[in-house]
């Protein structure tokens, strides 16, 4: 007796991404798929300026090098903000600390809280000239010197000009389409 084949992972995937309705070929379904196994910080990215005040959820950010010391962010180039960005030239990454997970979800446009009601709450430092959040673990405050397009995205590369870091606390990381949190213990160990 023949027994039915069962389709092979990527071929269930193939088709329309669940979520974004967008056409998924095999290949870019097992990429997705592959990211997602790829743990990241999760980030607000911010900025100010003559073009508006918005944040975004991010967590495609990258150090570049040390000298000058520059960051990548990847920011899609549908999303209204990217132009704002652009234009404003100036931003600051945000690195959320592990109970931030709600801000990431508003800054990601999943709670439906308008933008401007976002930077009324009391936890930015208004003496930037961009939004910087006062408990971040890592704020990195910068210019955007280059934007180098791919595919759907635009490769954002700033140049940081100031730093503050936070000691202690977790962070929030993004693995298997989810948030987790991460403590680094006295002994050097991580959980």
């Amino acid at each position: 007796m023949l027994g039915r084949q069962r389709r092979p992972e990527h071929a269930l995937m193939a088709g329309r991404h669940e979520r974004s309705g967008i056409a998924v070929t095999p290949s870019q379904a097992d990429f997705r798929e592959a990211m997602a196994h790829l743990p990241a910080a999760v980030n607000i990215l911010t900025t100010d300026g003559p073009n508006g005040r918005c944040g975004i959820t991010v967590s495609a950010v990258c150090s570049v090098t040390d000298d000058p010391p520059t960051v990548l962010v990847c920011v899609n180039r549908r999303s209204a903000m990217h132009d704002v960005f652009r234009a404003n030239g100036r931003v600051c990454v945000n690195v959320l600390g592990g109970a931030q997970q709600d801000l990431a979800l508003h800054f990601a446009g999943a709670t439906k809280v308008a933008m401007a009601e976002r930077f009324t709450w009391d936890i930015w430092d208004r003496t930037q000239e961009v939004p910087v959040l006062k408990d971040a673990l890592v704020t990195a405050i910068g210019t955007i010197t280059d934007a180098v397009p791919m595919g759907t995205h635009s490769v954002l590369f700033a140049t940081i000009d100031r730093i503050t870091t936070r000691a202690g606390g977790q962070s929030l990381v993004w693995f298997n389409r989810a948030f987790h949190r991460l403590a680094a213990g006295n002994d050097g160990s991580v959980t």
